[in-house]
């Protein structure tokens, strides 16, 4: 695997998120997620509709902060945070996605609400 592939990779995922999450353009975001999305997050219906529904549905305010992005292959790895979505607190996600042909594929995600007290000094972002 190539490292200017897993570089190009990790910006289309980034782009991606930008456009979808923070700018909120549906059209656009068509261009970036497979018409056949397979979706295995708990938190977001089936395809692309289940989660361009799940932000449709969230209050504008919602933004999206991506952290480390790493690469392996067709897989991207983003570590970030959601915040102003109307749950009490921010949610760090680590969202995996395979990218197949320069389109997002396939998604899961690991999702944990920022403690409002943690047992060490280290923040999650």
């Amino acid at each position: 695997m190539s490292h200017t592939l897993q570089e190009k990779n990790k910006a289309l995922v980034l782009e991606a998120f930008e456009t979808l999450f923070n700018k909120r353009d549906y059209a656009a975001a068509e261009r970036y997620w497979s018409p056949n999305y397979i979706q295995h997050s708990a938190h977001i219906e089936p395809g692309r509709e289940g989660l361009f529904n799940l932000i449709r549905n969230s209050p504008p305010t919602l933004k999206y902060e991506p952290g480390v992005v790493v690469a392996d292959g067709d897989f991207v790895i983003v570590h970030g945070r959601f915040s102003d979505f109307g749950a009490p607190v921010n949610w760090i996600a680590a969202d995996i996605v395979r990218i197949v042909d320069g389109v997002l594929v396939e998604h899961w995600d690991v999702i944990q609400p920022v403690a409002e007290n943690s047992a060490n000094a280290n923040g999650m972002f």
